[in-house]
């Protein structure tokens, strides 16, 4: 089952400083069919304008995957942790029971990001925080974990739940494949880039794509795309 949800079809925001799409029920915008794709619980796609960002604000037991598509973030919390997290990179924080913390674009340009929060596998646990690189490169033709709460993940981002987030970058023409371990697990599809066609559906940058009950998937590329995939429980 692969069900197309067309960008003009999520929910929206803009705060002026923050211009927010988000896939599933958050903030302001809710639909009841659209709380959660198993235990991924929101995917938001957010523009940050220069020199702003979200004030220091508390989270709790949610894992948080921010992939970071054009400019750079900067992170701070209430661990002492800091980074800036550039274009293709990754930062995670697993709020555990309880973090504060602060993102902001302090560049001289927009910054684009998907924001991920998958729930945990159990509630409570030190929070943690963690960031680093993955060169587009090695995701060439392939998919690459992210973050994963899987053990043989080992170059990924630990989070602390049954899930992976995987990248890959595809050239137009070319096609990848991804078999998930079970064929109920809940996969989400979202071309960062480009336009891709999976079966006999055809999505283009920034479009969803919830599957499940596929014992594989292969995307092929229409256009150069960059692709980012959640494989939860």
């Amino acid at each position: 089952m692969i069900e197309h949800r067309p960008f003009e079809s999520l929910g929206s925001a803009n705060h002026g400083w923050l211009d927010a799409n988000h896939h599933f029920s958050f903030a302001g915008y809710h639909d009841p069919s659209r709380m959660n794709w198993g235990a991924l619980r929101v995917w938001n796609d957010d523009k940050i304008a220069p020199k702003s960002g979200f004030p220091t604000h508390p989270h709790q037991d949610m894992e948080i995957i921010t992939y970071v598509r054009t400019g750079a973030i900067t992170h701070r919390d209430s661990m002492g942790n800091e980074g800036r997290t550039e274009a293709g990179d990754v930062q995670v924080m697993s709020a555990g029971r309880g973090v504060a913390h602060s993102e902001f674009n302090l560049e001289d340009e927009e910054t684009t990001l998907f924001q991920i929060w998958i729930i945990p596998s159990e509630r409570g646990g030190d929070p943690d925080w963690g960031a680093r690189k993955f060169p587009k490169g090695d995701r060439a033709g392939q998919f690459v974990p992210l973050a994963s709460g899987a053990a043989n993940d080992d170059d990924a981002l630990k989070i602390r739940t049954d899930a992976r987030v995987l990248g890959a970058t595809v050239k137009a023409g070319e096609s990848v494949t991804y078999t998930p371990r079970t064929a109920d697990r809940h996969l989400y599809l979202v071309p960062a880039t480009g336009s891709i066609r999976v079966g006999d559906i055809e999505a283009k940058a920034r479009d969803g794509l919830a599957i499940t009950k596929e014992d594989t998937i292969t995307i092929t590329a229409l256009e150069d795309s960059e692709l980012v995939l959640v494989d939860a429980a």
